[in-house]
């Protein structure tokens, strides 16, 4: 089992930052790849970024690619999303996810799950 808290989320204006964290606790946070993804009202959850156990391996959306950072730190059990240049359309839930089995694009393949946090990008 894994429990995960995410922070940090907020209401910022365009062009804005934001830093994501995500907090694990329960397996070893080290053995499990990690991701972002996201929920805008009436869409279906998206991918944003993961990240693989040891942070040598990191993969995004085009639409966050370049604009987004993804991290951890396996010594604090902490996964971040630093999202720079942001946009309205960046308005979400966004979630933080664990998956023991390795890195995956599909939210349906990832096994754990925070609770959320909102992000809101005025114009």
């Amino acid at each position: 089992q894994v429990q995960l808290v995410e922070s940090g989320g907020g209401l910022v204006q365009a062009g804005g930052s934001l830093r994501l964290s995500c907090a694990a606790s329960g397996r070893t946070f080290s053995a499990v790849a990690m991701g972002w993804f996201r929920q805008a009202p009436g869409k279906e959850r998206e991918f944003v970024a993961q990240i693989n156990w040891s942070g040598s391996n990191r993969y995004y959306a085009d639409s966050v690619k370049g604009r987004f950072t993804i991290s951890r730190d396996n010594a604090k059990n902490t996964v971040y999303l630093q999202m720079n240049s942001l946009k309205p359309e960046d308005t979400a839930v966004y979630y933080c996810a664990a998956e023991p089995r390795g890195l995956y694009w599909n939210y349906k393949d990832y096994a754990y799950w925070g609770q959320g946090t909102q992000v809101t990008v005025s114009s």
